[in-house]
């Protein structure tokens, strides 16, 4: 049963009789069919749903750059710019 505002409140004697029936082999469509409740709320209360044992992405920073890797990346984007500015006046000239 939960509290949660929209959530809708089930009285906990239905609860432990779905619950009984489900182990007892009675599908969760039957069961969802037979006393008007999804069956979202079935495979939360039996445990089914894969959601709750997602554990959080982990936030990290990425790993520092060696000065190295910064000069070589530099030197690479300014042949780029050069090939642009290339590029671009022999396309204005014609």
């Amino acid at each position: 049963m939960s509290g949660k505002k929209g959530m809708k409140m089930y009285p906990q004697g239905t609860r432990k009789k779905i619950l009984a029936e489900y182990k007892e082999g009675v599908s969760q469509c039957e069961l969802s069919r037979k006393y008007g409740i999804s069956r979202y709320a079935i495979q939360c209360w039996i445990g089914a749903r894969p959601e709750k044992n997602i554990l959080p992405k982990q936030r990290g920073r990425k790993p520092a750059k060696t000065l190295q890797e910064y000069k070589y990346e530099n030197k690479r984007l300014k042949m780029e710019n050069e090939l642009l500015r290339d590029f671009l006046s022999l396309t204005e000239r014609k």
